[in-house]
């Protein structure tokens, strides 16, 4: 037991800290651990923990990106265009397209990183501001709420009334998240490809002596950070049941900083499903929390914000060299 949680030493603090915020939550609120409201949290964090499962990946891998959200704004649009075009389509049209799409443009930022050797940082901010602009110029934000049926009706998982009369539901977005998180876990857990990720990840030049493919690497990282992206651009109309251009736009730093604080590495090499989990649960429990007690949101922009810079910080400063300033 004592190695287990030595091993996943980020996700028991994780554990450790959600709880602890819980009880205070429940504490100080009536409202934080009612069936309603913990509903509305895993239905409102799913669009987020797809993402996620799209976005330790490609950090696995050694990269960033921060155009993802921005990219699943274009999918957005493009799919809704599409399927319309087509007379409806139906839910397996809907994933091929939204998925194809988010492939596609984030094999741009892979092809970008690797052929011409610019940092993924880099790129992605340029390819968030590119995409951003294209959509807005040619959309001029106007939003579409004219959506095939199959595409906006609420599927409910599970519901149940409370004596207030309130329904607390679990909608279609819960289990298609839940079956990305599976598949993330299969993916970087029990391939091959996943373990050679990690190894490409932690040491890019050593991975290739030993035969590794560096773009194969970026080109696979990126690819299911894409898919990831369209599937979540799909979840977040069905939940929000209509396309609206800018929905997303911020998204990527809530996504980041939950990533890195389950423990996936900027520098790359390292990253769990779990941790991911666990993090974008802190992060939404957290928010969740500041909304309950009447904090202003600029509070968990924040919190948010320190969370990026003490990650960045702690991927640049080995234990060693923090040791011996203290020294």
């Amino acid at each position: 037991m004592r190695d287990v949680l030595r091993t996943h030493l980020t996700e028991t603090w994780l554990v450790l800290v959600i709880l602890a915020l819980g009880i205070v939550l429940s504490l100080t609120t009536d409202q934080f651990l009612s069936p309603v409201n913990m509903t509305d949290l895993l239905n409102t964090s799913a669009v987020n923990l797809i993402f996620a499962m799209g976005l330790v990946v490609v950090l696995i891998a050694g990269a960033i990106d921060i155009s993802f959200a921005v990219a699943a704004s274009v999918v957005q649009y493009v799919t809704a265009l599409i399927v319309l075009s087509l007379g409806g389509g139906n839910w397996m049209v809907g994933f091929l397209i939204a998925g194809s799409c988010g492939v596609l443009l984030m094999a741009i930022n892979a092809a970008l990183i690797h052929h011409f050797r610019i940092i993924s940082i880099v790129v992605t901010i340029a390819t968030f501001n590119v995409f951003f602009g294209l959509l807005m110029f040619f959309t001029r934000g106007v939003s579409i709420y004219t959506l095939p049926d199959w595409w906006t009706d609420r599927v409910i998982l599970w519901e149940y009334e409370t004596a207030s009369g309130a329904w607390a539901e679990l909608t279609l977005p819960v289990l298609v998240m839940a079956l990305c998180v599976a598949a993330t876990w299969l993916f970087i857990g029990h391939t091959n490809t996943g373990r050679q990720l990690y190894v490409f990840g932690d040491n890019p030049d050593g991975a290739r002596r030993i035969g590794i493919n560096a773009a194969a690497m970026q080109y696979i990282a990126f690819g299911w950070l894409g898919l990831m992206t369209g599937i979540a651009a799909l979840m977040q109309v069905n939940y929000a049941q209509e396309v609206v251009p800018n929905a997303l736009y911020g998204r990527e730093l809530d996504v980041l900083a939950a990533v890195v604080l389950g423990g996936a590495r900027l520098g790359g090499g390292r990253g769990t499903v779990l941790g991911c989990v666990l993090g974008v649960l802190l992060i939404a429990i957290t928010e969740n929390g500041l909304n309950l007690l009447g904090v202003s949101s600029y509070a968990f922009k924040m919190v948010v914000g320190a969370i990026i810079l003490a990650a960045i910080t702690l991927s640049n400063v080995s234990l060693h060299r923090v040791r011996g300033s203290r020294a």
